[in-house]
Parts: C-alpha cells; sequence; structure tokens
C-alpha cells in the first residue's frame, strides 16, 4: 500500500483534508444533518431514516467519528450518536477560512 505522504502538509492542510475527506459522501452529510435535527441520535434511528443497510449507516458513523466530527455513547447494546460541538466549531473555522480565503480579483478564467 502506498504512502500518502500526509507528513510533508501543515497540521491545518491535513485537518482541512481530513474533514473533507468525512464530509466527501452523501451519505455522510444525510447522517450529519440528521444529527444535527434531532440533537442526538441512536443508531437505529439512523438506519430507519436512510436507504441503506446497518453494516453501511455503521461504515459511514465510524468514518465521521474518526474524523471526529460525530462521538458516540454506549447505552446498553446501543450507541447514541450525536455531533462533537468542539471539533465542529474546528472544522468550521478552517472550512471557512479555506473558502473565504479565494479572492477573484484576478478574473484569470
Amino acid at each position: 500500500m502506498g504512502t500518502t505522504k500526509s507528513e510533508e502538509f501543515t497540521v491545518k492542510e491535513n485537518k482541512i483534508a481530513k474533514y473533507a475527506k468525512a464530509l466527501a459522501h452523501p451519505a455522510r452529510i444525510a447522517i450529519l444533518q440528521l444529527l444535527i435535527k434531532k440533537q442526538s441520535c441512536i443508531c437505529g434511528d439512523i438506519v430507519e431514516d436512510l436507504p441503506l443497510s446497518q453494516s453501511t449507516v455503521s461504515q459511514h458513523l465510524k468514518e465521521l467519528k474518526e474524523a471526529g466530527l460525530i462521538k458516540g455513547d454506549t447505552e446498553g447494546a446501543k450507541v447514541c450518536y450525536c455531533i462533537d460541538e468542539k471539533e465542529w466549531e474546528t472544522a468550521k473555522t478552517y472550512l471557512s477560512t479555506f473558502f473565504a480565503s479565494y479572492n477573484n480579483n484576478n478574473k484569470c478564467c
């Protein structure tokens, strides 16, 4: 397996890429929208609201959790997921700053 050479990029570049990767699938966007709407959610509820299997939803939840955008608390046999407020604000700042850095004064195209 090849290396990504992520260590050759800044912490900021790696964080933006981590968030972008987590947001790069419509199922993950749908999951985040559900969590935002409900303020918390149990995995089974997410599966009921999406046209995906339990295993697929679990994989997407894992990706979102690894990116830090959500957190999960175990309640018996179930895991209750919600937005990780601190990491959400960090992602919002990094992504907003990244998009705001573009200035179209050059009119290049």
